[in-house]
């Protein structure tokens, strides 16, 4: 069989086969009215302080932490019933910690606040963090209903550095079973809304974080990104996310633990509203690693070489790029060059076509002790046996099954996932490999967006089941990656861009992100986003005037 042949073949199948699969869905899940609330406007200006400003707010007793953690509390009770982001909280233990690094600066006789900042960067501030990690006393099930009675009885290390960098955990938020898909929807803890739509999803598996960002209930969070399951959230909730280069930040304590070649393409990273605070979270994330990144070095914009790619270049799975998307991502590029001078390059690459097939190969192949992956259907089981996915799916249209469909549909596509990578496949993920290295190498930006379509409507990501690879192709290729909001779109919901940079070299789209929030407004406050989201365009056309 010609080469590439047997891929589209199985691109042929794979998009009948999920369209088939879906349709059950669809004919067992009645139609329901959209959610009519809208979120409340923000009163308290502590609420729109990005994290570094507060910390040095705290630091110097302009304010005390307690004021600061009892503000987002306060958010958090009020918005959270309609969003459902955090589904457990340790607002008593956050405010006595926050007394305490009240106490902490009141105290502090050596060095004053240069030291404080040094040694603390955070203190006092207060972040939240996705389920699927250890934060001691909090459970950790990962959405998966088997697990509900497991309680973290210890941190894992980025949660730890986070601590000891003086902030201060709320609580854990809302992810997809077993993080495993782009809407956070689970039978333990429901179902998490986008708070610019209340009928939209905010992405996944980090889809609490982003939510609860989005809707200025968190200011800075934790998440994990296997296939974009940072920026993906991050996009759809109009915030910032950072897929750092692979092996920076350690990847431990969180459930599921990947296995295979699954821990080259996990990745733990920042999620924030304000762009300046992503640098110095990833350097605390980071801990001895963020030497390799460089990150206090200064970053010349005028002198880094930029290339746009608009799409994958038609790939059979993918739905088209929305057409607001390309708009927004050339904005972008005609603010950088009557801004700054430069010339960004607009090119396509033709491997990125076979972005889904790459990914879902790689992350099936056996690993280097040649042991093949935990199977998703072990999983499900919490590795008691394996689920029978054709008996959850007759179980689910009884309503009986502990798992959602999303769940179910991915370990019934494992039944037919080859084992091991293709010739074919390996030799366009080493080319596009080799391309991406060779063209970003240490001073190279690529603009690529993040999803075909703006915040999808909830379930219906279930009928494009592989639009997701927009993102998953660059957990592949170790490459870090900033997600950036543009604005909003005439109906109100985040516009975005991936910005994606050379191996260590993740200060430049961290770079990128600051100066494009400065151009394009960065994260939008919700009553902006429901008043004026018609006038979007015209605004930033202006801007790039």
């Amino acid at each position: 069989m010609a080469s590439g042949t047997l891929e589209r073949l199985q691109a042929w199948f794979l998009h009948h086969f999920s369209a088939a699969l879906l349709a059950i869905f669809g004919f067992f899940t009645p139609c329901r009215a959209a959610p009519a609330a809208t979120l409340p406007p923000i009163t308290n200006p502590l609420l729109k302080t990005p994290g570094v400003c507060l910390a040095r707010m705290i630091r110097r007793r302009e304010v005390s932490s307690v004021e600061v953690v009892r503000a987002y509390i306060d958010r958090i009770q009020e918005i959270n019933p309609l969003i459902n982001a955090m589904v457990k909280d340790r607002f008593c233990q956050a405010l006595q910690e926050a007394a305490q690094a009240d106490r902490l600066i009141e105290e502090e006789t050596e060095g004053g606040e240069d030291a404080l900042k040094d040694r603390l960067p955070f203190l006092g501030v207060p972040f939240t963090v996705k389920e699927a990690f250890c934060l001691q006393g909090m459970p950790n099930s990962t959405g998966l209903v088997s697990r509900s009675q497991v309680v973290s009885e210890s941190d894992a290390p980025a949660v730890t550095l986070m601590k000891r960098a003086g902030a201060i955990p709320l609580g854990v938020t809302n992810c997809s079973e077993l993080c495993m898909w782009l809407e956070s929807h689970n039978h333990l803890y429901g179902i998490t809304r986008n708070p610019y739509c209340l009928d939209r999803i905010p992405g996944g598996s980090s889809g609490g974080e982003g939510s609860l960002l989005g809707g200025a209930g968190s200011l800075i969070g934790l998440g994990a990104d296997v296939g974009g399951s940072i920026r993906l959230p991050a996009f759809f909730n109009g915030v910032f996310g950072h897929k750092p280069t692979s092996g920076i930040v350690c990847n431990d304590g969180q459930h599921p633990p990947p296995s295979g070649l699954q821990s080259d393409f996990l990745c733990t990273g920042p999620m924030c509203r304000y762009a300046q605070d992503l640098l110095p979270m990833l350097e605390v994330m980071a801990g001895p690693n963020a030497d390799a990144l460089c990150l206090t070095s200064e970053v010349d914009m005028k002198k880094l070489r930029f290339f746009s790619v608009p799409h994958n270049g038609g790939s059979p799975l993918v739905s088209a790029v929305d057409k607001q998307l390309i708009q927004a991502q050339s904005r972008v590029v005609e603010c950088l060059e009557s801004k700054l001078g430069v010339t960004v390059e607009k090119m396509m690459i033709p491997q990125l076509k076979f972005s889904f097939q790459i990914w879902a190969a790689m992350m099936s192949a056996p690993g280097k002790d040649g042991k093949r992956p935990t199977s998703f259907a072990e999983l499900m089981s919490d590795q008691q046996g394996k689920v029978w996915p054709l008996w959850e799916m007759v179980k689910w249209t009884l309503g009986l099954s502990p798992h959602t469909m999303a769940a179910i549909a991915l370990a019934t596509f494992e039944v037919f996932q080859r084992s091991e990578p293709t010739p074919f496949l390996l030799q366009q993920k080493e080319a596009l490999q080799r391309c991406l290295d060779d063209l970003l190498g240490d001073d190279g930006v690529l603009f690529y967006p993040p999803y075909p379509h703006l915040a999808p409507r909830h379930h219906t990501p279930l009928f494009t089941p592989f639009n997701f690879s927009y993102t998953s192709i660059f957990n592949i290729l170790g490459l870090p990656v900033t997600q950036v909001p543009l604005g909003l779109s005439v109906e109100g919901l985040p516009l975005g861009i991936q910005v994606v940079a050379g191996k260590n070299q993740d200060r430049l789209g961290l770079a990128v992100a600051v100066y494009l929030e400065q151009a394009f407004g960065g994260w939008r406050e919700l009553v902006q986003a429901n008043a004026t989201g018609a006038t979007v365009a015209q605004e930033v056309e202006q801007v790039v005037q």
